[in-house]
């Protein structure tokens, strides 16, 4: 296996740092702390580089807050913009293009080019073929909380060799309890904690149809009993070799009697529809505006039924489209030179 040095000073070079920088401020720029640093950019983005090169950058203080994410209560841990989140831009710049060779094809989540979107066309495509007729669905219990860092530390070090870049993501890895949410890092170090999972799956297992999007898992197969042995065999990976383990709300399920539920959206053998709370909320969302047309902005209409729009097209949801979307609402989609969009 190949292991990269030479990775430090690339992190810390003027013109990574800039585009880190450029990166990180995506729609943050009304941030008091970006516009700020934007009046004088090199200026600080030198002290980042001093701070590198010095190895006199530490892990700023946690602001840490709960937040309602995905039906869940979660902790949420926040770093200042200046230096950190420049740094793990920085960082994942450089590092990025090496860690994303060891993913397979069907992971999913903070990797660019594989969002949601890319998982839902695959497991469309997919589910329709003949000899998938069951299906193992499965998530990890507290998954980000829970990762042990020596474990974490090893995994890293199994491409990486720079012992300044080592030493770097440690400390950073050392600053929260497991993988703290919120960080930019955090993602992405989680995927690659369960990368060798996803290996041991494709070619010990020999999975044909393996998804994992962070840490919800889905499994299909021709066979009941064989999705029982493969439950068996992560429950015990997990355990023996990442130090977790799998919640109890698995489920084993004939793909003929049931929907997957799954990213936000029930795919069927025949068709896919969008989630039940995203319908209710496209609803919602819908009513409220025709109902206040004429005081709302008429940007924030756009916005608003595009986003829901990017959910549907996804979706064999024609029917729910154009049961809700009036002519008012088109006509104002056409003026955006939205039409060629429209389901």
């Amino acid at each position: 296996m190949k292991r990269y040095g030479y990775l430090y000073e690339k992190i810390y070079d003027l013109d990574n740092l800039r585009l880190a920088h450029k990166n990180a401020q995506k729609g943050k720029k009304h941030y008091k702390e970006v516009k700020k640093i934007n009046k004088d950019q090199d200026k600080y983005l030198l002290q980042i580089q001093e701070m590198l090169k010095n190895k006199t950058y530490r892990t700023s203080k946690y602001t840490i807050f709960s937040k309602r994410c995905d039906d869940k209560d979660r902790v949420i841990y926040k770093l200042p913009y200046f230096p950190d989140r420049i740094v793990h831009h920085a960082i994942l710049q450089v590092l990025e293009p090496i860690w994303k060779k060891t993913f397979i094809e069907t992971t999913y989540s903070s990797i660019k080019g594989r969002g949601i979107h890319k998982a839902v066309d695959k497991i469309k495509n997919d589910i329709k073929n003949d000899d998938v007729k069951y299906c193992l669905k499965l998530d990890i219990s507290k998954f980000y909380p829970s990762v042990d860092h020596n474990i974490l530390k090893n995994i890293i070090g199994k491409k990486i060799k720079d012992k300044d870049v080592l030493s770097l993501l440690y400390s950073i890895i050392d600053s929260a309890p497991g993988i703290p949410i919120g960080n930019y890092l955090s993602q992405f170090l989680g995927n690659l904690y369960l990368t060798y999972l996803d290996h041991a799956m494709k070619e010990k297992y020999k999975c044909k149809y393996y998804y994992r999007y962070c840490d919800d898992i889905v499994i299909f197969c021709d066979n009941k009993e064989k999705l029982h042995f493969l439950l068996n065999e992560i429950k015990i990976y997990l355990e023996k070799e990442l130090n977790l383990k799998l919640k109890n709300n698995y489920q084993i399920f004939p793909l003929s009697k049931r929907g997957l539920d799954f990213l936000g959206y029930v795919f069927y053998k025949t068709h896919t529809k969008v989630r039940k709370k995203i319908k209710e909320r496209f609803i919602q969302s819908v009513s409220y505006i025709k109902k206040n047309y004429e005081s709302i902005n008429k940007k924030h209409i756009v916005n608003s039924i595009m986003s829901y729009y990017g959910w549907l097209k996804h979706s064999n949801s024609k029917h729910l489209w154009d049961s809700y979307i009036d002519n008012s609402i088109i006509s104002l989609l056409e003026k955006e030179g939205l039409k060629r969009r429209l389901i």
